[in-house]
């Protein structure tokens, strides 16, 4: 690439940025750790919902020592609701990983952040380009399409290939006198200009360097290969509640959601009649068990799967909840005996948070 091609773009976009940038709650502070905290935050959500959790989660864990020494239950409750739970899990192993490794220090060379839990090559970019201003590309969605458009690049960019091709781009492009700014601002033109099916390039600064403009092309990228779709798993949950006492299941410490909280629940990749589901009630949760009347149905879709959800209150007609409670929280059916008053400080899927709140009422 040309220097003065470099020069003109690197110009026009530092200009716009420095212009049209939006005032966000991280773009106030230069400290790596919040830094870090936003750009998981910002993973797969929109700015808009991350900017009242962010608020609330440095309020509460202002430092890498204050999220350090927090239990996990508690970060995840202040998580509730962002999703994609590992990345909270994550971010809370990384930076008790930075308290005991690095001296409560987030690291200022990539090779030492990628052995961070949580820490891949973009949030690696972003906290040494935006905290420490080193020239390191941040390559997120946003950058890979205003990278393709600018410089028609017609590969999928699932590949490994032109993903190095993109960063290579980058690195050519990033000014060693304002790194931060410039990574920012490619973002800031996807998210704002630069957008997937309606861009406005009359109003993009480097409309005048954009070769896919140039050919009409701009719409036909990126090229991403379909999705395959997702499956729908069907679940039952059911509500097994007194006044005051319900029964939860925790999920495992691994996988998807882990270790949050849920309804007693089963799943299946077809849909069932009552009749069935009553049926595999009792083989799994007991005979004590029965289907009461039903309370909703609900969704939730995830990147891989779509669970569609059929919420029953049942009835546990051989022991009362109050005497479960009793017995160290525990019984044979694995459930937990939780006081109702006690609900607001468990952390829960979105889907079941839903419920939760309504049953509250």
């Amino acid at each position: 690439m040309a220097t003065k091609g470099i020069n003109n773009i690197q110009q026009a976009l530092l200009h716009w940025f420095y212009a049209n940038k939006r005032e966000l709650p991280w773009r106030e502070t230069k400290d790596p750790y919040l830094i870090w905290v936003s750009e998981i935050m910002l993973q797969q959500t929109k700015v808009d919902t991350v900017i009242p959790y962010y608020k609330a989660f440095i309020k509460e864990f202002p430092t890498i020592n204050h999220l350090a020494e927090a239990k996990e239950e508690r970060v995840l409750k202040r998580w509730e609701g962002l999703g994609y739970y590992s990345r909270a899990k994550n971010l809370h192993r990384g930076v008790k990983e930075v308290k005991e490794s690095y001296m409560g220090e987030v690291p200022k060379d990539k090779e030492t952040l990628l052995k961070i839990p949580g820490i891949g090559d973009y949030t690696a970019g972003a906290i040494l380009s935006i905290a420490y201003q080193k020239e390191e590309p941040a390559i997120d969605g946003n950058v890979l399409r205003v990278i393709t458009r600018i410089f028609r690049i017609f590969e999928d960019i699932n590949k490994v290939s032109t993903k190095r091709e993109v960063e290579g781009l980058v690195k050519e492009l990033i000014p060693a006198e304002d790194p931060s700014a410039f990574n920012q601002g490619l973002m800031e033109l996807g998210a704002l200009i630069c957008t997937p099916k309606s861009p406005k390039c009359g109003e993009c600064p480097v409309q005048p360097f954009c070769e896919s403009e140039k050919y009409n092309e701009q719409l036909f990228l990126p090229i991403k290969k379909k999705k395959k779709k997702i499956p729908n798993v069907y679940r039952i949950s059911l509500i097994i509640a007194d006044d005051k006492h319900i029964l939860l299941t925790q999920r495992p410490k691994e996988g998807l959601l882990a270790d949050l909280w849920e309804l007693p629940s089963i799943e299946q990749e077809q849909p069932l009649s009552e009749e069935e589901w009553q049926l595999l009630i009792h083989q799994q949760f007991g005979e004590e068990i029965e289907l009461g009347e039903k309370w909703g149905s609900l969704k939730h879709i995830f990147s891989h799967k779509k669970w569609l959800i059929e919420v029953y209150r049942a009835n546990f007609s051989k022991m009362d909840i109050s005497m479960m409670e009793k017995e160290k929280n525990k019984n044979k059916h694995q459930f937990n005996v939780i006081k109702r008053e006690n609900l607001k400080e468990l952390p829960f899927p979105r889907v079941y948070q839903e419920i939760i709140k309504e049953f509250r009422i």
